[in-house]
């Protein structure tokens, strides 16, 4: 496609933005039992916005991938150190140019939301004490690389988009309706997350809900884009060409059932630098704008050298995103790439994500969940609920076991309710206490499946928190449970608290876990002592007996942020013997998790107020959208 075709492709899509209507409901589904249909339809638009048949979709199938040769390109680690140099002289010129002011997106397509400065309270927010201990970096640093050394004056005067985070930045995303946030925290803008996109090289997207033509305006038209995307009722793998420089692959479902919810972005800027985005949002604006989510993202520098491929490394946080890549069928997509207009891509094989970048300052764990079976432990371990296990243990967070152990309270906040049993319940309580499931499968299923419910809060906006937020019973077309779910017999409606956000009277997509120990009791302890110490007192006589659990800084919980709902579909459901286990995963799901130290990280990281409002019961009831008919006329007009 020639260049004026190209600009009129640009312009045709932001015509359709501009005159696509917001009024009407919205009901983006993140449902487990829900197809989504609405790729189809954007496809169109999209294509039929750009006035010719050149970007047609074309399926494609490629076999048995050969690795593309190398060919020959910049140093990354020379334009890496360019780029941090060209960036402080334009940030000082700037300073000199128009001292006091912000600089706006500079030309940038942007969401429907205008952009919003960056007060004095929100830098304040960013120079909050770091969540690792002294030895690790902390998630929630946003001090860059180039700003570092400088005044506080003018660090006000870099905007989010100009920031690079090195050592990671866990933050909301903007939403209109509630500017400034309540809580004063700092906040993330797609336009931020991306950055310049003329600086944008290639990138790799993944998303459940795709708005095709609404996210295409925030890349520039010759960039190659690899998205994921939601497979058909087929559940096959394809890719197909969509626009021009644009590839859609979908990854395998078993029997078509199931959802690619992964929501993250690999971005490769032309300097060497690559990005690593982790979200709770979809693409679509709707999840940008009117509703509440999370990013969590890190910048990382080239290595000099690109390091050897090392057979051992299998669960760091690059090996795992490699094989995120390969499970959602980004392979064939890159090799198509390749072989057609792109040879010189930053990526050339997906081993190279961690040959090439230095990933040493990335301190959270990932956890995926991989759609399908898996058999034995080798497999069993990297997916799922165990894979959240492990992550737990690797942290040092292991509760124990016995007398010796330490009581976790789990609280999740999500946007779809699945359905509970007490023995799924308790084997995700088992996983998220850092326990074996190889202990938890040796215990007969028949004692398992009379378990009580174990301390696990389900965080869900109740009918009267939606009915009251900004946007009403039509704003809640995002967040799923069903009238047949909550009046089951053996549902846990006592589990239920009511989910508020703490920025404002928005509703929240955010999927976040927040699992903390329980102080302790001693017997000997006077009911003052407890009021005025329970939170600070020492857990040592209750440290578990293993010799091989490592507390750093006796962390009092962990945090998860990523795609995962609450539900059997996004964790998994075990089954097998301790000797052979089998973990069932029916989604594609990916986040994060990471140690909390203390109260004023768990304040922080906290999307729902805390404590969360138990449902009273008799009074309180879940959102149920088929309930609302304010909700269904909404959609039917």
């Amino acid at each position: 496609m020639d260049e004026d075709l190209e600009r009129a492709l640009a312009l045709s899509l932001q015509e359709s933005q501009v005159n696509a209507s917001s009024s009407r409901a919205i009901s983006i589904s993140d449902s487990e039992d829900d197809d989504d249909d609405r790729f189809q339809s954007e496809l169109l638009q999209a294509i039929q916005a750009s006035k010719t048949e050149s970007s047609r979709a074309t399926t494609q199938s490629v076999h048995n991938p050969e690795s593309i040769s190398q060919s020959a390109r910049s140093t990354p680690a020379a334009s890496f150190l360019s780029e941090r140099a060209q960036m402080e002289k334009e940030r000082l010129q700037r300073l000199k140019r128009v001292h006091g002011q912000n600089t706006d997106d500079g030309g940038r397509i942007s969401p429907p939301a205008k952009r919003q400065r960056i007060p004095s309270s929100e830098i304040h927010a960013n120079s909050r004490a770091n969540l690792a201990s002294a030895s690790s970096s902390s998630i929630l640093s946003s001090s860059s690389a180039s700003s570092r050394s400088a005044s506080t004056t003018a660090i006000n005067h870099i905007p989010t988009s100009e920031q690079l985070f090195w050592n990671g930045e866990l933050r909301p995303t903007a939403n209109k309706h509630c500017q400034p946030r309540q809580d004063g925290k700092s906040t993330f803008r797609l336009t931020e997350v991306l950055g310049l996109k003329s600086d944008i090289s290639f990138a790799i997207i993944a998303s459940y809900a795709t708005s095709i033509s609404w996210i295409y305006e925030f890349f520039a038209p010759s960039t190659p884009v690899i998205i994921v995307a939601q497979s058909d009722q087929s559940g096959q793998p394809t890719i197909k060409n969509i626009l021009p420089n644009w590839v859609m692959t979908v990854p395998f479902l078993r029997n078509g059932r199931g959802c690619q919810h992964m929501k993250f972005m690999l971005l490769f800027y032309k300097t060497g630098r690559l990005r690593v985005v982790i979200s709770t949002a979809n693409l679509v604006d709707h999840d940008w704008r009117d509703i509440e989510n999370a990013v969590w993202l890190q910048d990382l520098p080239p290595r000099s050298d690109p390091i050897s491929h090392d057979l051992k490394a299998i669960d760091d946080f690059p090996s795992i995103m490699q094989n995120v890549l390969r499970a959602v069928n980004i392979r064939p997509a890159l090799v198509n790439m390749l072989a057609n207009d792109h040879p010189n891509l930053p990526l050339q094989t997906i081993g190279d994500l961690r040959m090439k970048w230095d990933w040493s300052k990335v301190k959270v764990k990932l956890v995926p969940s991989i759609a399908g079976k898996h058999e034995g432990w080798p497999d069993v371990i990297v997916t799922g609920h165990t894979r959240l296990m492990k992550a737990v243990r690797d942290m040092g967070l292991r509760t124990g076991k016995g007398k010796a152990a330490k009581d976790l309270v789990i609280e999740s906040q999500g946007s779809s309710i699945g359905t509970y049993s007490t023995q799924w319940i308790n084997e995700f309580y088992w996983s998220a206490r850092g326990e074996s499931a190889e202990d938890w499968l040796d215990e007969p299923k028949s004692k398992r499946a009379k378990l009580s419910w174990p301390p696990v809060k389900i965080v869900f906006p109740s009918l009267k928190t939606v009915h009251d937020s900004v946007l009403g019973e039509q704003g809640g077309g995002t967040m799923f449970c069903r009238t047949n779910q909550w009046e089951a017999s053996k549902f846990p409606r006592e589990l239920f608290h009511d989910s508020n956000s703490t920025g404002g009277r928005v509703l929240m997509h955010t999927k976040m876990i927040i699992a903390t120990y329980r102080p302790k009791k001693s017997i000997f302890e006077t009911s003052n002592q407890s009021k005025g110490k329970g939170n600070e007192s020492s857990d040592s006589e209750t440290e578990p007996e293993s010799d091989d659990i490592e507390i750093q800084d006796d962390p009092i919980g962990w945090a998860y942020v990523g795609s995962h709902n609450f539900t059997p579909s996004a964790w998994g459901t075990l089954s097998g013997s301790g000797f052979n286990p089998v973990l069932n995963v029916v989604n594609y799901e990916l986040g994060i998790v990471f140690p909390l130290y203390n109260a004023k990280d768990v304040e922080s990281v906290s999307c729902f107020k805390r404590p969360a409002r138990k449902y009273v019961s008799g009074q309180d009831r879940p959102w149920i959208q088929e309930e609302s008919q304010l909700l269904r006329q909404s959609q039917q007009s």
